[in-house]
């Protein structure tokens, strides 16, 4: 008599999702897009020439170290791209081209491939170069000229501005129009706050991310800036919070896993960027705030992760 086969044993995984590691960056790159254009619109070619030097360092490189070390060949998954494009966005236009590369090799060799690849790094790979290059060469990163398709300006950043004196700072700063549009100097990615929002529109209608971290870190941002004297508005239309909160925050390898751990991830680096513009010689603390939280990420999963079924008490 034939039996029936009831159950089917096989390893794990058994649940899979469509959404690949490829479709994700790709969704990434379009939600980029927006902030690429204006870039390159307010900027000029120079902004286009920043933004291919990074894109192409960082594919190159990621390809010719997996070839050396006999590696898996994994630039179809476009990570490589998207890192290029965010490191470029918070290049300023001006930036030479020996400098991109390097950053792009910090990006891909020392922070992503030299621990393992996509996946392993523990910190974003495009805010650590960017970190590098700041403390390096922190006149060239300065932003300090911009072109539009109407004049040329240069000029100190309305952030360098801003915390100068209030009497100065005030009468020199540019219009809340100018800081939306973006008609003010500053690195290429940071200051189209536009742009910006509509790449968070598009991840949040393809969920792609979730609205855990870049809200939770705006409102904790603001909060504390109004907390510690300043203007709240102003704060976030100035320099790179709203680009870090929306594109280098949610970073999936360097956030917390939980919606809980996200928020306390994301409040911890609001809390930062107004600790370190209020009170630090710093003007600007994004980059530096992201990449402590991103270390502290592992304890906050561990803090907020739920109980795991059928493990033993003191591993649970």
């Amino acid at each position: 008599m034939e039996t029936k086969k009831r159950f089917s044993a096989s390893l794990a995984p058994h649940i899979f999702a469509k959404d690949t590691t490829a479709v994700l960056m790709l969704d990434v790159v379009a939600a980029l897009m927006p902030t690429v254009a204006a870039g390159i619109w307010l900027f000029g070619w120079s902004a286009a020439r920043v933004i291919l030097i990074c894109v192409v360092s960082c594919v190159g490189m990621e390809f010719l170290w997996e070839v050396l070390f006999k590696k898996p060949i994994t630039i179809n998954d476009l990570s490589a791209v998207v890192t290029g494009i965010i490191l470029a966005l918070n290049m300023p236009s001006t930036a030479p081209w020996w400098m991109l590369v390097i950053g792009s090799a910090v990006a891909i060799l020392l922070v992503k491939q030299l621990f393992g690849g996509i996946g392993d790094n523990f910190v974003n790979p495009a805010i650590a170069a960017r970190a590098v290059l700041l403390a390096s060469w922190p006149a060239l990163m300065s932003g300090g000229a911009y072109v539009t398709p109407f004049d040329a300006l240069s000029g100190a950043t309305p952030i360098a501005l801003f915390g100068q004196s209030a009497e100065a700072a005030g009468a020199a700063l540019p219009s809340t129009l100018d800081m939306f549009i973006g008609r003010i100097p500053g690195c290429i990615g940071e200051v189209s706050k536009i742009a910006i929002l509509l790449g968070l529109a598009y991840l949040l209608i393809r969920r792609t991310i979730t609205w855990h971290i870049p809200v939770t870190m705006i409102a904790s941002f603001m909060a504390f800036t109004w907390l510690f004297g300043g203007d709240p508005l102003q704060g976030v239309l100035m320099g790179s919070v709203l680009f870090g909160a929306v594109f280098m925050a949610t970073d999936y390898v360097t956030s917390p896993m939980t919606h809980g751990g996200q928020m306390i991830f994301a409040a911890g680096a609001g809390l930062l960027i107004a600790l370190i513009r209020a009170f630090g010689g710093y003007p600007e603390g994004t980059t530096y705030a992201i990449l402590i939280m991103n270390v502290l990420t592992p304890l906050i999963d561990r803090v907020t992760r739920g109980k795991i079924y059928g493990e033993v008490k003191a591993r649970a």
